[in-house]
């Protein structure tokens, strides 16, 4: 039996999707798998070091490891109405710093990308101290003061407003008007050398993980929550219906066109590399 090392993140969406895969609930045929769960800035800082064979990644980091992994079409968490959000305290604004503190849930995530190509259209010439942080914690520091703004992901769409902040900007409905295609926030990324056999094997894996979930939704309740960050079950709920949609079953073309979209966009403004020919596994 073939032993890989497959890592990927605590939001319910993740621990949704892959709980049959790793728990034996459906048929892994000859792989094993040592799993490692952390949060996503975490994994993005270990895949640039090869840590693991199967991992999860913000589409920002792996546009930066290009020469040693490649994307598989399942699993990735891309959609429309689900992006990142800026926020900031009542009566604050980007306006209104000279010198702007920003805390971003990880320098090599998609948020803290987007929100660069947004301040870049919106505020050109505004350079502003990013302040990288866990994305749990952004929001604390935003309501403290040690941030005048916050760009925040996962959960905290859902929870911001009842926190007392305000919305300054949604970046998914930013880059959903600016170019017409879903917003592209993490991959499930696969090393090279494991080739293409295996990766297709792993790809339906995951569909068939995803489907396990879908027809027993019980069956993986106890595992989502206990990964979830104590996050009420109503919110788990929104956070898995949101960010686990068709294209986490396929990305199809629409959602290859809009990881491209996104990377020629970063490499257009010197944040990325230009990587290979083909992003992609399959």
């Amino acid at each position: 039996m073939k032993s890989l090392s497959l890592a990927y993140s605590s939001c319910p969406n993740d621990t949704y999707i892959f709980h049959a895969m790793v728990h034996g609930l459906i048929n892994t045929a000859d792989i094993s798998f040592d799993t490692t769960i952390a949060d996503v800035e975490t994994l993005n800082q270990r895949a640039a070091k090869g840590t693991y064979d199967i991992t999860k990644l913000s589409f920002a980091a792996m546009g930066r490891l290009g020469e040693q992994y490649r994307i598989l079409r399942s699993g990735a968490a891309l959609g429309r109405g689900c992006g990142p959000l800026v926020i900031t305290m009542p009566d604050h604004s980007i306006h209104s710093r000279h010198k702007l503190k920003v805390a971003v849930p990880g320098l090599g995530t998609t948020a803290c990308l987007l929100f660069r190509f947004y301040l870049e259209e919106r505020f050109p010439g505004l350079a502003p101290d990013l302040i990288s942080m866990p994305f749990e914690q952004v929001m604390p520091a935003v309501k403290t003061g040690k941030a005048d703004v916050g760009v925040i992901i996962h959960e905290g769409r859902f929870v911001y407003e009842h926190m007392g902040f305000e919305l300054i900007q949604d970046l998914g409905q930013w880059w959903e008007t600016h170019t017409g295609l879903p917003i592209p926030l993490g991959c499930i990324a696969v090393k090279k050398k494991i080739g293409q056999k295996t990766a297709n094997q792993l790809e339906s894996m995951i569909r068939q993980s995803i489907s396990h979930a879908k027809d027993f939704p019980t069956a993986g309740a106890a595992y989502i929550r206990h990964h979830a960050q104590e996050l009420e079950n109503n919110v788990i709920q929104e956070h898995i219906g949101l960010y686990v949609n068709d294209f986490s079953m396929d990305l199809g073309t629409e959602g290859e066109k809009a990881v491209m979209t996104f990377f020629e966009k970063a490499w257009k403004a010197d944040i990325l590399p230009q990587g290979p020919a083909s992003w992609f596994m399959s």
